[in-house]
């Protein structure tokens, strides 16, 4: 499995408050970022995967709705998560 509890656990840590802060808005576009880079990888070598293609696309949007919340509620916080998960609007 590509997402063991290990890996949530520091994906949290690095962009939350802690690694049991799985509600913060950082952790959570971080990852919804793991999880489509993960998609995209699978979906360059089973192209006809329609379902997973369905999927990453719903993740994509699910990110843009809180990168648009962030900017809106703190613009600081918002670049700050940009930058250091070389995301680009």
């Amino acid at each position: 499995m590509y997402l063991t509890k290990e890996v949530k656990a520091d994906i949290f840590k690095k962009h939350g408050k802690s690694d049991k802060d799985t509600g913060s808005t950082e952790g959570q576009i971080a990852l919804f970022s793991h999880r489509i880079e993960h998609l995209s990888n699978h979906l360059k070598s089973n192209r006809k995967d329609y379902n997973t293609e369905r999927s990453l696309v719903r993740l994509v949007g699910k990110r843009r709705n809180l990168l648009d919340y962030l900017k809106n509620k703190d613009i600081e916080r918002y670049r700050a998560i940009i930058k250091e998960l070389g995301l680009r609007k």
